[in-house]
């Protein structure tokens, strides 16, 4: 049986203009996984997180937040919902304790300090907690966005563009603090751009573009089940061109006529691959070394997004 914390069914959004930015997202999301939703700017991602957090209404469809309707028990969902916008919008004056602590109030939470110390020592937080949010760096601030949308212990976190504008270095801290939360039991999507973000974290990878959800699968599958491999062939004496008796297997030359590449289907019956070293070895082109290599999620993003998943 699913265990779904998050069930969204038929979900669409069309502006005044008659832009579509969600086409009838159908979507369900696992207590305690990561979950990547992946797709260029203005394909929707951010449009979907506003809807399920109650920002903006939909022009059709329902959520449920762990079984729960999000409109009839609005506050219900709201509770378990924790959001950590793109945009880093705090009070500069105030201390790091108090803006968490205040987050934690408006979610009429009763005060916890424990809770907020130990939340903030998660979060490497805690020898900030008396600075004042104009004094902290973009990585702390975007630390406390998280410690704020946390505050009131939210069981599913949304995170829109965790690491937008960080450095390589943050954000592969980043990343850890994402998965010390699921650790501790925390659902998490994360919008991103960033192909390497959901490569690296998540566990299914939803692709997202022009308002429609074109793939979601576990990462592994949807790599497997997209991803073309690639033969790389180390030639003994280099080629200037390749010879016409190779046309068949739309082969590339590179490394000045030094590697031949050869892409193909590693899920087809047939990958073509003893035919080619025997044609090889019938024109007496000799070779030095052979290897393969996997698509990465980035060029399946691409392939699909571009209309070419079949």
């Amino acid at each position: 049986m699913s265990d779904a914390i998050l069930s969204i069914r038929g979900l669409r959004k069309t502006y005044g203009t008659g832009v579509d930015a969600l086409k009838s997202v159908d979507l369900d999301i696992q207590r305690g996984e990561i979950f990547a939703l992946l797709g260029p700017n203005g394909a929707g991602k951010t449009t979907l997180i506003n809807i399920v957090c109650g920002i903006v209404t939909p022009s059709e469809g329902e959520v449920l937040v762990d079984g729960r309707d999000w409109r009839t028990q609005y506050r219900y969902a709201r509770e378990r919902i924790g959001l950590v916008p793109q945009e880093l919008t705090t009070e500069a004056f105030e201390t790091v304790w108090n803006t968490v602590r205040f987050s934690r109030g408006l979610f009429g939470k009763p005060p916890n300090d424990a809770y907020i110390e130990d939340l903030l020592k998660r979060l490497s937080l805690l020898e900030k907690r008396k600075s004042e949010m104009r004094f902290l760096s973009g990585g702390m601030k975007r630390r406390v966005m998280i410690a704020k949308a946390l505050s009131h212990e939210p069981a599913l976190l949304f995170l829109d563009e965790p690491t937008a504008g960080v450095d390589v270095e943050l954000r592969r801290d980043m990343w850890d603090v994402v998965r010390k939360l699921r650790a501790d039991g925390t659902t998490i999507i994360l919008t991103t751009h960033y192909i390497e973000e959901a490569e690296e974290m998540a566990d299914r990878v939803g692709v997202i573009s022009k308002g429609a959800l074109i793939a979601v699968d576990e990462k592994r599958d949807l790599m497997a089940k997209m991803g073309k491999k690639t033969l790389d062939i180390v030639l003994a004496e280099p080629l200037q061109t390749i010879p016409a008796d190779l046309s068949e297997w739309n082969l590339e030359l590179e490394d000045d006529g030094h590697m031949l590449h050869y892409q193909f289907d590693s899920h087809a019956e047939r990958t073509g691959i003893a035919s080619l070293m025997r044609r090889l070895s019938d024109l007496g082109i000799a070779y030095k070394d052979l290897s393969t290599h996997q698509s990465s999620l980035e060029e399946i993003f691409v392939e699909l997004v571009h209309g070419g998943a079949r």
